[in-house]
């Protein structure tokens, strides 16, 4: 946790180096993207692994909540699969 005074000095140097070099702002911009694509797709992965687990296990009900769950992520990923591409 950085004090007032700390957050301050590195706001000030965050919006200098913005101001003097916006490619490398836009290059972590997109590893940024990026990585949450990554996050996107391991959950995806796990909900599909789970689904058939949670539906033996807990029933169907949870085997539903988890299948609606998976078709959000999936369209989720779908809509901005731009980003993580």
């Amino acid at each position: 946790m950085l004090s007032k005074e700390d957050q301050r000095r590195f706001e000030q140097i965050t919006r200098r180096l913005r101001e003097s070099d916006p490619e490398f702002f836009a290059r972590l911009d997109q590893r940024a993207q990026a990585r949450r694509g990554r996050y996107l797709m391991l959950l995806t992965v796990v909900l599909w692994a789970s689904l058939p687990a949670a539906t033996v296990l807990a029933g169907r009900l949870a085997g539903a909540v988890c299948a609606v769950v998976l078709l959000v992520n999936s369209g989720l990923m779908w809509r901005y699969r731009r980003r993580w591409l």
